[in-house]
């Protein structure tokens, strides 16, 4: 059993690693319908120490994560999973893999959901939150990614939702994806979203200057104190996150010139009304 000494050492400050290992952790007992109590009491842990490793705020050994999720009945390729995420050094920087998208992966929701601030940057497409269910079946091809995709823009509509700023290029708005009725939808939809309380798309314009900060897609969470801001960026392959200060100062400076560069949300909703009108031209 735990001894008072260590129950009562105070939480560490989580990182997003160790949330995402803390909500699998939570979501394998959840599925095996096992109270935190009743696991606490068969690990001959203390309550707080379970929930402390639910929330991402301390850690334990591999072997004590492994006898939990034995404990609570995980199939192989789940424990597998999860011990290799334990097994991870904390280095402030880590990838998950995915087919061809990240929309399914545990850490891209779970920090969505708990952001007060979202800002994304796409140069060659629209960003996946602001994506018309057309416009992602036609550039994935995949029913189950856009059906992922779209569940991710919940967010959104969330009264208390995060403040999101969703940088595009125009070159994203040029570029056909599908038909010109998809295009014409999704030119629409972006309209529409420049009247949103807490959602602003932004264009940055072909005639904007050169650049390093507009050479590739990136994304920046901000959440409520003390958690520290995430930086995440997809590759075909993989989704790289970042949360050590110095690679988030990259990121902030980033964002900081790409506001420079835009757009003002008037500016850029009568972009978005012109492309919507070229289009619904073409699609007749």
């Amino acid at each position: 059993m735990e001894t008072a000494t260590e129950e009562k050492q105070p939480a560490r400050l989580s990182t997003a690693r160790s949330r995402e290992l803390g909500e699998e952790l939570r979501r394998v007992r959840h599925r095996a319908r096992m109270s935190s109590t009743f696991v606490a009491e068969a690990l001959g842990w203390s309550l707080g120490k379970l929930s402390k490793l639910e929330t991402g705020s301390r850690g334990t050994s591999p072997c004590e994560i492994g006898t939990l999720l034995g404990r609570c009945g995980a199939d192989k390729p789940t424990r597998d999973r999860i011990l290799a995420i334990a097994s991870e050094p904390e280095t402030g920087s880590f990838l998950r893999l995915h087919d061809r998208s990240p929309d399914s992966l545990l850490v891209l929701s779970l920090h969505e959901q708990a952001a007060r601030t979202v800002t994304a940057y796409e140069p060659l497409m629209v960003p996946s939150l602001a994506q018309t269910e057309d416009y992602a079946h036609a550039l994935t091809d995949d029913k189950a990614v856009t059906e992922a995709r779209m569940a991710r823009q919940d967010i959104l509509r969330r009264p208390n939702g995060p403040q999101t700023v969703l940088y595009i290029h125009e070159a994203a708005l040029r570029q056909v994806v599908g038909s010109p009725k998809v295009m014409r939808d999704q030119m629409l939809r972006l309209t529409l979203m420049c009247g949103w309380a807490r959602t602003s798309p932004r264009v940055i314009p072909m005639s904007a200057r050169s650049h390093v900060a507009l050479r590739h897609p990136a994304t920046v969470l901000i959440f409520a104190d003390p958690t520290k801001p995430l930086a995440y960026v997809e590759t075909d392959a993989a989704t790289v996150f970042h949360d050590a200060p110095h690679a988030v100062a990259t990121y902030e400076a980033k964002v900081r010139r790409l506001a420079s560069l835009a757009f003002t949300a008037e500016q850029s909703r009568d972009i978005f009304a012109r492309w919507a009108d070229a289009y619904d031209r073409e699609a007749r």
